[in-house]
């Protein structure tokens, strides 16, 4: 079967969709470029000539603000261009400036606690930073005040602080959402309070730190356990451990909650043991609705300094622009975040954090893509737009500062298709989507995969809240209808749990580690059947008659919906 004909096939499949009801699906007609040529030129060669540059040594990391970041910003520029794409900046540039603040943190902390003093080494055992634009930054003498899971969501009737005044306090919680069980299956988590198994983004830790934040707190730690927070302590170690950033703001972030910190689990169970209390106990407690804060006989103090500087750093755009009057002034979004974690010279042996995976593969993808569209013949009716973000790695800043300051208005942006890491294993039978059922794009992914004989997948690992912890979370929190493709897990020619093995190896070995290199089994050639299907999707999106849509239920549509009416 040619992939014309099962580009073909696609499009009859949502013709026959519409002419059924489903009007909100974006169809495409006979009509339309043979896109044959776009996903040819998608190749195993290609991605991985992008992707060894930019994993380099040479490129020390890409953390922004560095050699690394001036490389990557030139390589990205020089591959735009080279590619006759026009400067995604309507300045007349390829780059969209990101003023960030450097912060590289310095902490101290003890704990008094059980007429003793606990004494904790950074960053074995906690990591404390402050996003507050100052020198220094003290917590002396806080109460201590284990808050649960420290969440707070009205839709599901669900408070830990119970009114608790936590002002000036130190408090201590649970990474992940509350597990509560189903009461019909103590085994399995119950459906109808949070998501189940999926973690909601109450259970992330950038939440955490904004509820502390809003309750006035002093500091916020959170408790980090492996299987909930879904990677080992060694990355917060490793990702928290030196220069951080943040977006630069008029206040120098003067109301965020001085000190936000991790502890290890061990540390943890030592200090509430030390304070009369019992790690599993509390944990336990703290999945029932009547949980109320639990005070610890514990008093902390922390101290951070931090050496500062401003960082002008860049997201890089380039732009093809659509072939239609009337519409080239809507537009569809590919992202993928360049940058990883830099350099750590106070690790012995290998320093350079190379990102290979995590996202040097993100982004050589963003660029056969962008490639892949050159090549379409007449261009989409509308335009698509091509950003490759900074700061992915220290919060989704270089997204947020888009979505914020968005060079293309977000009311005429249609989608966002978001990578960030590449199936580096081989072909597969599936595809998964992170945040599977959100929108209609996961209808058209399904359609495009099914005429290639594929699935669609759900997120094999929900509980782990991938869909809240990249670049295309900040588009849609905004309302941009967003669709975030992951690897498949169901290998051609592999045993059955191979996929997972993988998944589970690159977590434990390489994720946030200077690993993550180009390995030499790598096999791209799934990575090229998975774009090849974001190029379909996207030029369906830009053809279509219809926006696509955030489906009823989603958090994201009433935002999107406001978002739209404004406009008329």
């Amino acid at each position: 079967m040619t992939r014309y004909f099962r580009l073909f096939t696609g499009i009859l499949a949502a013709y026959l969709l519409t002419a059924c009801g489903e009007s909100s699906v974006p169809v495409t007609t006979s009509a339309d470029a043979d896109l044959t040529p776009a996903f040819n030129s998608i190749t195993t060669d290609g991605l991985l000539g992008h992707i060894k540059p930019l994993a380099s040594d040479e490129f020390e990391g890409r953390a922004p603000g560095s050699k690394g970041e001036q490389l990557t910003v030139a390589y990205l520029t020089d591959q735009f261009k080279r590619l006759g794409l026009k400067p995604g900046n309507p300045d007349g540039t390829y780059v969209q400036k990101v003023s960030l603040v450097g912060l590289t943190p310095k902490p101290t902390a003890t704990i008094a606690v059980g007429g003793k003093s606990l004494s904790l080494k950074f960053p074995s055992d906690y990591v404390a930073v402050t996003r507050r634009v100052q020198p220094e930054v003290a917590v002396d003498d806080s109460e201590m005040v284990f808050v649960g899971y420290g969440v707070v969501a009205p839709e599901y009737g669900w408070d830990d602080y119970k009114g608790a005044d936590v002002k000036g306090k130190t408090i201590l919680m649970l990474i992940n959402d509350p597990a509560v069980p189903d009461p019909n299956d103590p085994k399995k988590l119950g459906e109808k309070i949070f998501k189940g198994q999926a973690m909601t983004y109450y259970g992330r830790w950038t939440y955490k730190y904004e509820i502390a934040t809003e309750k006035g707190a002093a500091a916020a730690v959170i408790i980090h356990e492996t299987g909930p927070a879904g990677y080992p302590y060694e990355v917060v170690s490793g990702s928290w451990g030196h220069e951080n950033f943040d977006i630069k703001s008029p206040d120098g972030n003067a109301g965020r909650v001085p000190i936000e910190s991790w502890i290890h689990l061990d540390r943890a169970k030592e200090l509430l043991k030390a304070a009369g209390q019992d790690f599993d106990a509390l944990k336990k407690a703290a999945i029932s609705k009547d949980f109320k804060p639990v005070p610890l006989k514990a008093r902390a103090s922390f101290r951070v300094q931090s050496a500062i500087r401003d960082v002008d750093s860049s997201n890089v755009i380039a732009k093809l622009e659509g072939s239609d009057p009337a519409l080239r002034d809507d537009y569809v979004i590919y992202t993928a975040h360049w940058d990883h974690l830099g350099k750590d010279p106070n690790l012995k042996g290998d320093q350079i954090y190379n990102g290979a995976l995590d996202n040097a593969s993100g982004t050589a993808g963003l660029l056969e893509i962008a490639e892949a569209f050159t090549r379409i013949q007449p261009p989409p009716k509308r335009s698509i737009l091509f950003l490759a973000v900074t700061a992915e790695e220290q919060g989704l800043l270089g997204a947020k500062y888009y979505a914020n300051a968005p060079l293309y208005p977000l009311d005429r942006t249609l989608a966002n298709f978001n990578m960030d890491g590449v199936n580096q294993w081989g072909r597969t039978r599936d595809i998964v989507i992170v945040g599977h059922g959100n929108s209609t794009l996961d209808d058209l992914l399904t359609e495009a995969a099914q005429a290639r004989g594929r699935t669609i997948r759900p997120d094999p690992e929900p509980e782990k809240g991938f869909f809240y912890r990249s670049d295309h979370f900040e588009f849609a929190k905004l309302g941009v209808p967003a669709l975030y493709p992951d690897s498949g897990i169901e290998y051609i020619g592999k045993p059955e749990n191979y996929g997972q093995q993988k998944r589970d190896e690159y977590t434990l070995r390489d994720y946030h580690k200077p690993s993550d290199e180009v390995k030499p089994d790598w096999d791209l050639s799934g990575a090229v059947e998975d774009l090849q299907l974001l190029v379909e999707v996207g030029y369906r999106v830009a053809q279509g008659d219809r926006y696509p849509e955030w489906k009823p239920g989603t958090e994201f549509k009433a935002k999107r919906e406001a978002m739209l009416k404004g406009r008329q």
